[in-house]
Protein backbone atom coordinates (compact mmCIF):
# COMPACT_ATOMS: atom_id res chain seq x y z
CA UNK A 1 0.00 0.00 0.00
CA UNK A 2 1.07 3.16 -0.98
CA UNK A 3 2.07 5.97 1.85
CA UNK A 4 -0.33 8.65 2.46
CA UNK A 5 1.79 12.37 1.82
CA UNK A 6 1.49 13.90 5.05
CA UNK A 7 0.13 17.56 4.87
CA UNK A 8 -0.44 20.37 7.29
CA UNK A 9 -3.12 23.23 6.64
CA UNK A 10 -2.30 26.26 8.55
CA UNK A 11 -5.42 28.00 7.44
CA UNK A 12 -7.98 29.65 9.78
CA UNK A 13 -10.98 28.26 10.62
CA UNK A 14 -12.05 31.19 12.40
CA UNK A 15 -13.29 32.98 9.25
CA UNK A 16 -15.47 32.23 6.12
CA UNK A 17 -12.20 32.87 4.02
CA UNK A 18 -10.36 30.20 5.66
CA UNK A 19 -12.99 27.86 5.59
CA UNK A 20 -13.67 27.86 2.19
CA UNK A 21 -9.98 27.51 1.50
CA UNK A 22 -10.35 24.11 3.55
CA UNK A 23 -13.65 23.37 1.94
CA UNK A 24 -11.40 23.63 -1.37
CA UNK A 25 -9.00 21.61 -0.29
CA UNK A 26 -10.94 18.80 0.75
CA UNK A 27 -12.24 18.59 -2.46
CA UNK A 28 -9.45 18.18 -4.08
CA UNK A 29 -8.41 15.40 -1.78
CA UNK A 30 -11.84 13.56 -2.34
CA UNK A 31 -10.95 13.81 -6.14
CA UNK A 32 -7.65 12.66 -5.77
CA UNK A 33 -5.16 10.07 -4.33
CA UNK A 34 -5.44 10.15 -0.24
CA UNK A 35 -3.67 12.85 1.60
CA UNK A 36 -3.04 12.54 5.97
CA UNK A 37 -4.39 15.94 6.60
CA UNK A 38 -2.34 17.55 10.06
CA UNK A 39 -5.10 20.59 10.75
CA UNK A 40 -5.94 22.06 14.02
CA UNK A 41 -8.30 25.11 15.11
CA UNK A 42 -5.92 28.29 14.77
CA UNK A 43 -5.84 31.79 14.04
CA UNK A 44 -5.31 33.77 11.57
CA UNK A 45 -2.14 35.19 13.14
CA UNK A 46 -0.97 32.38 15.13
CA UNK A 47 2.35 31.09 14.72
CA UNK A 48 3.57 27.69 13.59
CA UNK A 49 2.16 25.19 16.19
CA UNK A 50 4.20 23.52 18.65
CA UNK A 51 3.62 20.22 17.05
CA UNK A 52 5.18 20.82 13.67
CA UNK A 53 8.74 21.36 15.69
CA UNK A 54 10.57 18.61 13.56
CA UNK A 55 7.51 17.61 11.78
CA UNK A 56 8.29 14.90 8.99
CA UNK A 57 5.96 15.41 6.48
CA UNK A 58 5.43 16.07 2.86
CA UNK A 59 4.20 19.76 2.41
CA UNK A 60 2.38 22.59 3.93
CA UNK A 61 -0.65 24.85 2.44
CA UNK A 62 -0.49 28.19 4.77
CA UNK A 63 -1.83 31.25 4.97
CA UNK A 64 1.64 33.02 5.71
CA UNK A 65 0.93 36.00 7.64
CA UNK A 66 4.09 36.90 10.04
CA UNK A 67 8.01 36.59 9.07
CA UNK A 68 8.47 34.15 12.05
CA UNK A 69 5.98 31.82 10.31
CA UNK A 70 7.77 31.64 6.82
CA UNK A 71 10.91 31.27 8.96
CA UNK A 72 9.14 28.46 11.12
CA UNK A 73 7.80 26.91 8.21
CA UNK A 74 11.19 27.09 5.89
CA UNK A 75 13.31 25.20 8.32
CA UNK A 76 11.45 21.75 7.52
CA UNK A 77 12.75 22.22 3.98
CA UNK A 78 9.00 20.61 2.13
CA UNK A 79 7.09 22.02 -0.27
CA UNK A 80 5.06 25.00 0.96
CA UNK A 81 2.13 26.73 -1.07
CA UNK A 82 0.73 30.38 0.11
CA UNK A 83 -2.87 31.09 -0.20
CA UNK A 84 -2.23 34.59 1.80
CA UNK A 85 -0.81 36.83 -0.64
CA UNK A 86 1.15 39.20 1.70
CA UNK A 87 4.85 38.44 0.56
CA UNK A 88 6.71 37.28 -2.66
CA UNK A 89 8.55 34.38 -0.83
CA UNK A 90 11.00 32.58 -3.07
CA UNK A 91 10.42 29.04 -4.64
CA UNK A 92 6.55 29.45 -2.44
CA UNK A 93 4.01 29.77 -5.26
CA UNK A 94 1.18 31.68 -4.24
CA UNK A 95 -2.74 31.51 -4.68
CA UNK A 96 -4.10 34.56 -3.87
CA UNK A 97 -7.71 36.44 -5.40
CA UNK A 98 -7.29 39.08 -8.40
CA UNK A 99 -8.05 42.52 -6.58
CA UNK A 100 -8.76 44.00 -9.84
CA UNK A 101 -11.89 41.83 -10.52
CA UNK A 102 -12.52 42.36 -6.95
CA UNK A 103 -11.89 45.93 -7.51
CA UNK A 104 -14.13 46.44 -10.39
CA UNK A 105 -17.08 44.25 -9.67
CA UNK A 106 -17.37 46.78 -6.47
CA UNK A 107 -17.25 49.41 -8.69
CA UNK A 108 -20.23 48.02 -11.23
CA UNK A 109 -21.94 47.20 -8.14
CA UNK A 110 -21.93 50.83 -7.02
CA UNK A 111 -22.09 52.29 -10.32
CA UNK A 112 -25.39 50.46 -11.08
CA UNK A 113 -27.00 52.02 -8.17
CA UNK A 114 -27.07 55.42 -10.03
CA UNK A 115 -24.06 57.05 -7.39
CA UNK A 116 -21.98 59.57 -8.79
CA UNK A 117 -19.30 60.01 -5.69
CA UNK A 118 -17.34 56.87 -4.47
CA UNK A 119 -15.06 56.25 -2.19
CA UNK A 120 -12.19 53.69 -0.45
CA UNK A 121 -11.51 52.92 3.33
CA UNK A 122 -8.84 50.05 3.96
CA UNK A 123 -6.16 49.60 6.11
CA UNK A 124 -3.29 51.91 4.24
CA UNK A 125 0.10 49.90 4.25
CA UNK A 126 -1.29 46.63 4.12
CA UNK A 127 -0.63 44.91 0.52
CA UNK A 128 -4.18 43.51 -0.18
CA UNK A 129 -5.98 46.53 0.57
CA UNK A 130 -3.81 48.91 -1.13
CA UNK A 131 -4.17 46.91 -4.14
CA UNK A 132 -7.47 46.99 -3.62
CA UNK A 133 -7.74 50.45 -3.11
CA UNK A 134 -5.31 51.56 -6.48
CA UNK A 135 -7.58 49.27 -8.32
CA UNK A 136 -10.82 50.63 -7.75
CA UNK A 137 -9.49 53.92 -7.95
CA UNK A 138 -8.34 53.06 -11.22
CA UNK A 139 -11.72 51.52 -12.62
CA UNK A 140 -13.44 54.32 -11.57
CA UNK A 141 -11.20 57.46 -12.86
CA UNK A 142 -11.32 55.09 -16.37
CA UNK A 143 -14.93 55.88 -16.34
CA UNK A 144 -14.63 59.42 -15.15
CA UNK A 145 -14.97 59.80 -11.80
CA UNK A 146 -12.63 60.64 -8.54
CA UNK A 147 -12.22 58.65 -5.26
CA UNK A 148 -12.21 59.68 -2.12
CA UNK A 149 -9.48 57.74 -0.55
CA UNK A 150 -9.15 57.43 3.69
CA UNK A 151 -5.94 58.48 4.84
CA UNK A 152 -5.99 57.16 8.22
CA UNK A 153 -2.81 55.45 10.12
CA UNK A 154 -0.48 53.87 8.15
CA UNK A 155 1.19 50.42 8.77
CA UNK A 156 3.97 48.44 8.37
CA UNK A 157 4.67 45.54 6.10
CA UNK A 158 5.01 43.17 8.96
CA UNK A 159 2.00 44.51 10.47
CA UNK A 160 -0.38 41.62 11.66
CA UNK A 161 -3.91 41.49 10.82
CA UNK A 162 -5.15 41.65 14.84
CA UNK A 163 -3.14 44.67 15.07
CA UNK A 164 -4.77 46.72 11.84
CA UNK A 165 -8.41 45.46 12.48
CA UNK A 166 -8.48 46.00 16.20
CA UNK A 167 -12.04 48.56 17.12
CA UNK A 168 -10.84 51.55 18.56
CA UNK A 169 -11.84 55.12 19.47
CA UNK A 170 -9.41 56.71 18.20
CA UNK A 171 -9.46 55.37 15.05
CA UNK A 172 -12.92 55.23 14.72
CA UNK A 173 -12.99 59.12 15.05
CA UNK A 174 -10.54 59.65 12.09
CA UNK A 175 -13.51 57.54 9.82
CA UNK A 176 -15.69 59.75 11.40
CA UNK A 177 -14.21 63.00 10.37
CA UNK A 178 -13.70 61.46 6.64
CA UNK A 179 -17.18 60.44 6.12
CA UNK A 180 -18.16 63.92 7.48
CA UNK A 181 -16.06 65.13 4.64
CA UNK A 182 -17.63 63.08 1.67
CA UNK A 183 -19.90 64.36 -0.68
CA UNK A 184 -23.55 62.43 -0.15
CA UNK A 185 -24.86 60.42 -1.70
CA UNK A 186 -21.57 58.47 -1.61
CA UNK A 187 -20.95 54.55 -2.22
CA UNK A 188 -18.10 53.37 -0.25
CA UNK A 189 -15.96 50.44 -0.75
CA UNK A 190 -14.03 48.92 1.90
CA UNK A 191 -11.05 46.89 1.79
CA UNK A 192 -12.64 43.48 3.34
CA UNK A 193 -15.91 43.06 6.16
CA UNK A 194 -14.55 43.81 9.14
CA UNK A 195 -13.33 47.45 7.98
CA UNK A 196 -17.17 47.72 6.45
CA UNK A 197 -18.39 47.23 9.31
CA UNK A 198 -16.35 49.40 11.16
CA UNK A 199 -17.89 51.89 8.60
CA UNK A 200 -21.55 51.24 9.36
CA UNK A 201 -21.07 51.26 13.11
CA UNK A 202 -19.69 54.83 12.87
CA UNK A 203 -22.49 55.61 10.25
CA UNK A 204 -24.42 54.61 12.88
CA UNK A 205 -23.14 56.69 15.71
CA UNK A 206 -23.21 59.61 13.36
CA UNK A 207 -26.84 58.97 12.27
CA UNK A 208 -26.01 58.50 8.80
CA UNK A 209 -28.97 56.97 6.60
CA UNK A 210 -27.52 53.45 5.09
CA UNK A 211 -27.75 53.07 1.93
CA UNK A 212 -29.49 56.29 1.09
CA UNK A 213 -26.61 58.85 2.17
CA UNK A 214 -23.58 56.55 2.52
CA UNK A 215 -23.83 52.91 0.40
CA UNK A 216 -20.94 50.27 2.10
CA UNK A 217 -19.63 47.01 0.19
CA UNK A 218 -17.53 45.08 1.70
CA UNK A 219 -15.43 41.96 0.34
CA UNK A 220 -15.26 38.40 1.46
CA UNK A 221 -19.04 37.56 1.92
CA UNK A 222 -18.17 36.32 5.23
CA UNK A 223 -21.78 35.52 6.11
CA UNK A 224 -22.16 35.92 10.06
CA UNK A 225 -20.21 38.49 9.94
CA UNK A 226 -22.50 40.26 7.02
CA UNK A 227 -25.81 39.49 8.73
CA UNK A 228 -24.52 40.79 12.44
CA UNK A 229 -23.90 44.17 10.69
CA UNK A 230 -26.74 46.66 10.92
CA UNK A 231 -28.15 46.78 7.94
CA UNK A 232 -26.55 43.68 7.00
CA UNK A 233 -23.83 43.85 4.83
CA UNK A 234 -23.36 43.95 0.85
CA UNK A 235 -20.28 42.44 0.16
CA UNK A 236 -17.96 40.58 -2.71
CA UNK A 237 -18.24 36.62 -2.76
CA UNK A 238 -14.72 35.70 -3.24
CA UNK A 239 -14.17 32.24 -4.67
CA UNK A 240 -12.02 30.87 -1.58
CA UNK A 241 -12.65 27.09 -2.45
CA UNK A 242 -11.29 27.41 -6.11
CA UNK A 243 -8.27 28.99 -4.30
CA UNK A 244 -8.23 25.61 -1.59
CA UNK A 245 -8.66 23.70 -4.66
CA UNK A 246 -5.99 25.37 -6.89
CA UNK A 247 -3.31 25.61 -3.76
CA UNK A 248 -3.68 22.04 -3.60
CA UNK A 249 -3.53 21.11 -6.87
CA UNK A 250 -0.19 23.24 -6.89
CA UNK A 251 1.30 21.88 -4.02
CA UNK A 252 0.54 18.12 -5.37
CA UNK A 253 2.87 18.92 -8.38
CA UNK A 254 5.48 20.23 -6.23
CA UNK A 255 5.52 16.91 -4.48
CA UNK A 256 5.87 15.27 -7.30
CA UNK A 257 9.01 17.48 -8.05
CA UNK A 258 7.10 19.05 -10.68
CA UNK A 259 7.77 23.16 -11.27
CA UNK A 260 4.04 25.06 -10.47
CA UNK A 261 2.11 26.14 -13.42
CA UNK A 262 2.66 30.05 -12.23
CA UNK A 263 4.73 31.52 -9.60
CA UNK A 264 1.42 33.44 -8.75
CA UNK A 265 -1.90 32.40 -9.35
CA UNK A 266 -5.04 35.18 -9.44
CA UNK A 267 -8.64 33.74 -8.59
CA UNK A 268 -11.53 35.71 -9.86
CA UNK A 269 -14.22 36.25 -7.30
CA UNK A 270 -17.65 35.16 -8.14
CA UNK A 271 -20.54 37.95 -7.21
CA UNK A 272 -21.30 41.09 -5.43
CA UNK A 273 -23.81 39.88 -2.93
CA UNK A 274 -26.49 42.77 -2.29
CA UNK A 275 -27.98 43.71 0.79
CA UNK A 276 -29.18 46.32 2.88
CA UNK A 277 -26.47 48.53 3.53
CA UNK A 278 -26.13 48.95 -0.80
CA UNK A 279 -29.82 48.28 -1.48
CA UNK A 280 -31.04 51.64 -3.06
CA UNK A 281 -31.23 53.55 -6.36
CA UNK A 282 -29.14 56.51 -6.05
CA UNK A 283 -30.33 57.90 -9.14
CA UNK A 284 -31.60 61.70 -9.08
CA UNK A 285 -33.71 61.50 -12.32
CA UNK A 286 -36.98 59.52 -10.67
CA UNK A 287 -38.07 57.89 -13.86
CA UNK A 288 -34.76 56.15 -15.08
CA UNK A 289 -34.73 55.19 -11.15
CA UNK A 290 -38.65 53.62 -11.79
CA UNK A 291 -37.49 51.94 -14.87
CA UNK A 292 -33.99 50.44 -13.36
CA UNK A 293 -36.15 49.38 -10.33
CA UNK A 294 -38.56 47.63 -13.03
CA UNK A 295 -36.32 45.96 -14.70
CA UNK A 296 -34.33 44.33 -11.56
CA UNK A 297 -37.65 43.55 -10.28
CA UNK A 298 -39.35 41.69 -14.21
CA UNK A 299 -35.98 40.97 -16.24
CA UNK A 300 -36.46 37.10 -15.65
CA UNK A 301 -39.99 37.24 -16.14
CA UNK A 302 -39.65 37.93 -20.34
CA UNK A 303 -39.37 41.95 -19.70
CA UNK A 304 -39.06 43.73 -23.25
CA UNK A 305 -37.84 46.92 -23.29
CA UNK A 306 -41.95 48.05 -24.68
CA UNK A 307 -43.32 46.58 -20.77
CA UNK A 308 -41.26 48.93 -19.13
CA UNK A 309 -42.03 51.52 -21.36
CA UNK A 310 -45.64 50.72 -20.40
CA UNK A 311 -45.07 52.50 -16.93
CA UNK A 312 -43.55 55.15 -18.16
CA UNK A 313 -44.44 58.60 -19.64
CA UNK A 314 -41.45 58.73 -21.41
CA UNK A 315 -40.89 58.18 -25.62
CA UNK A 316 -38.28 55.26 -26.42
CA UNK A 317 -35.78 57.76 -27.48
CA UNK A 318 -35.75 59.56 -24.04
CA UNK A 319 -35.82 56.57 -22.14
CA UNK A 320 -32.61 55.34 -24.27
CA UNK A 321 -30.74 58.47 -24.35
CA UNK A 322 -31.40 59.31 -20.49
CA UNK A 323 -30.86 55.66 -19.23
CA UNK A 324 -27.59 55.61 -21.29
CA UNK A 325 -26.75 58.40 -19.65
CA UNK A 326 -27.15 57.54 -16.26
CA UNK A 327 -26.63 53.80 -16.41
CA UNK A 328 -24.00 53.92 -19.04
CA UNK A 329 -25.99 51.60 -20.73
CA UNK A 330 -29.08 50.73 -22.95
CA UNK A 331 -32.33 49.22 -21.07
CA UNK A 332 -32.31 46.19 -22.89
CA UNK A 333 -28.65 45.62 -22.04
CA UNK A 334 -29.92 46.08 -18.52
CA UNK A 335 -32.47 43.75 -18.72
CA UNK A 336 -30.10 41.02 -20.20
CA UNK A 337 -27.69 41.79 -17.16
CA UNK A 338 -29.80 40.24 -14.88
CA UNK A 339 -30.72 37.94 -16.83
CA UNK A 340 -27.20 36.80 -17.14
CA UNK A 341 -26.62 37.02 -13.17
CA UNK A 342 -29.45 35.17 -12.93
CA UNK A 343 -28.07 32.66 -15.01
CA UNK A 344 -24.76 32.96 -13.24
CA UNK A 345 -26.58 31.98 -9.53
CA UNK A 346 -28.72 29.19 -11.13
CA UNK A 347 -25.50 27.74 -12.20
CA UNK A 348 -23.42 28.21 -9.55
CA UNK A 349 -25.99 27.26 -6.97
CA UNK A 350 -27.99 24.44 -8.11
CA UNK A 351 -28.18 21.22 -10.70
CA UNK A 352 -30.67 22.86 -12.57
CA UNK A 353 -30.80 21.44 -16.67
CA UNK A 354 -29.36 24.38 -18.98
CA UNK A 355 -33.22 24.38 -19.96
CA UNK A 356 -34.64 25.05 -16.40
CA UNK A 357 -32.06 27.73 -16.12
CA UNK A 358 -32.92 29.24 -19.26
CA UNK A 359 -36.98 29.50 -17.97
CA UNK A 360 -35.88 30.76 -14.54
CA UNK A 361 -34.01 33.79 -15.92
CA UNK A 362 -36.10 35.00 -18.62
CA UNK A 363 -35.32 33.14 -22.06
CA UNK A 364 -37.14 30.95 -24.34
CA UNK A 365 -35.11 29.19 -25.63
CA UNK A 366 -31.92 27.14 -23.33
CA UNK A 367 -29.90 27.43 -27.05
CA UNK A 368 -29.90 31.02 -27.03
CA UNK A 369 -28.77 31.57 -23.27
CA UNK A 370 -25.68 29.47 -24.30
CA UNK A 371 -25.09 31.35 -26.72
CA UNK A 372 -25.52 34.78 -25.15
CA UNK A 373 -23.65 33.37 -22.12
CA UNK A 374 -20.30 32.62 -23.69
CA UNK A 375 -20.48 35.95 -25.37
CA UNK A 376 -21.12 37.82 -22.82
CA UNK A 377 -19.51 36.20 -19.67
CA UNK A 378 -16.36 34.49 -22.16
CA UNK A 379 -17.12 30.98 -20.89
CA UNK A 380 -20.10 28.53 -21.77
CA UNK A 381 -22.37 27.72 -19.16
CA UNK A 382 -21.26 24.40 -18.49
CA UNK A 383 -17.77 25.50 -18.28
CA UNK A 384 -18.88 28.26 -15.59
CA UNK A 385 -20.64 25.85 -13.50
CA UNK A 386 -17.38 23.46 -13.10
CA UNK A 387 -15.54 26.33 -12.74
CA UNK A 388 -17.40 27.97 -9.67
CA UNK A 389 -18.90 24.24 -8.46
CA UNK A 390 -15.53 22.45 -8.07
CA UNK A 391 -15.47 18.95 -6.20
CA UNK A 392 -19.29 18.32 -6.86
Amino acid sequence: MAKRPKIALLVESSRGYGRGVLRGIGAYVRTHDAWSIYHQERMLADDAPRWMRGWDGDGIIARLESPKLIRSLRKLDVPIVDVRGMHEIENIPIVDVNEKAVSDLAANHLRERGFEHFAFCGFNGVKYSDRRRDCFVQRLKASGHDVHVFHGRSFTEDAMTPTFEAPGERQWKAIADWLKSLPRPVGVMACNDVRAQQILEVCRDMGVAIPDEIAVIGVDNDLELCQLCDPPLSSIELDTERIGYTAAATLDRLMRGEAPEEAVTLIDPIAAVTRQSTDVLAIADPEIAQAVRYIREHACDGLTVEQVLSHLTLSRSTLERRFNELIGRSPKAEILRVQIDKAKLLLSETDFKLARIAELAGFKHAEYLNSLFKRKVGVTPGQYRSRYRIGE
